[in-house]
């Protein structure tokens, strides 16, 4: 499933991609990814039960994804054998409709802006829609540390990855990788009820994820304080519980400069989970550098394989 497009078009669709999804947003009706998980939903529902959940699990995994995958590729395919070069932009509404760079700024932006006018009530509610944590009790500092936390580890599956797998094998690719990570938010937890039904969905987006996490976390760091960064990456991502997760999250809170982790209440228990980073806690300002370090991060990638582009096409 390897991409046939010339660098040189992938970087100028690369760009297109991203300017859409600046511009647009989310699509408020419609929106692919929210159909995608009501299919998940469905099939979860009839195939989580029962004996042999593991296998049931692989699959539902491959019922949602592969007849998708194999749809969009063989479509691409005829297109572009009918009419050439003008089937390309598909690939960049494909990847507009994986990226999710604009979607963390409006999810996370109202948080800050409640925290901002000492509406903490309404702070939790909205902090509510983007975690899984209880968020009740949560002061503002938690708040803060629990969106700068889902920015960071939504900035490698949503924007990174989404655009390494795009580099790698076109709109198919990001497709392909946005389907896995959905899969693997919606199954892929470690309880009585997903623990064997979701282990395709987890370590399909472990194995998918493990190259762009790594370069996700190698970004926060060049971009941020770099040296702690790669400390923390070295010393604290090995305790964190997600192989992927960990690198991104360490070097991310501490290219920030602050320090993440820690306690958290998830069902009414409080969990003491590794500290992440190094610095001070979380405030509402630091949701708008977070993002920001994700975006820059964005066009830094952007331009790196433009230049690789360029140095193909010259070679």
């Amino acid at each position: 499933m390897l991409s046939t497009l010339p660098l040189s078009a992938l970087a100028v669709l690369m760009l297109a991609g991203l300017l859409l999804d600046m511009l647009l947003g989310e699509p408020r009706r419609l929106h692919p990814l929210a159909g995608f998980g009501r299919l998940a939903a469905a099939l979860e529902s009839r195939l989580n039960q029962g004996r042999h959940r593991r296998v049931r699990g692989m699959l539902a995994w491959c019922l949602a994804v592969l007849p998708l995958l194999a749809l969009t590729a063989a479509t691409l395919a005829w297109a572009a054998s009918q009419w050439g070069a003008w089937v390309w932009p598909l690939h960049a509404l494909l990847l507009y409709a994986a990226l999710g760079l604009r979607s963390l700024r409006d999810h996370t932006a109202p948080i800050a802006r409640a925290l901002h006018g000492g509406d903490l009530a309404g702070a939790r509610q909205l902090t509510a829609r983007i975690v899984s944590r209880d968020t009740q009790d949560t002061s503002e500092s938690d708040l803060a540390k629990a969106g700068v936390e889902s920015l960071l580890e939504n900035g490698s599956d949503a924007v990174f990855g989404t655009l390494f797998w795009f580099a790698i094998a076109g709109g198919p690719g990001a497709l392909l990788f946005r389907l896995a990570n959905t899969l693997d938010a919606m199954w892929g937890y470690r309880n009585a009820r997903f623990g064997e039904f979701g282990w395709l969905a987890a370590r399909s987006d472990d194995v998918l994820g493990f190259i762009p996490a790594r370069l996700t976390a190698l970004t926060y760091a060049l971009l941020g304080h770099t040296r702690p960064a790669l400390r923390s990456w070295k010393e604290q991502a090995p305790h964190w519980p997600s192989p992927n997760a960990g690198p991104v999250m360490a070097a991310g809170a501490a290219a920030l400069g602050l320090e993440l982790g820690g306690k958290a209440r998830y069902d009414g228990v409080d969990e003491l989970r590794p500290l992440l980073g190094e610095g001070r806690h979380a405030r509402a300002t630091d949701l708008a550098r977070a993002w920001r370090l994700i975006a820059k991060g964005s066009a830094l990638w952007l331009a790196i394989f433009t230049l690789i582009a360029i140095a193909s096409e010259l070679a």
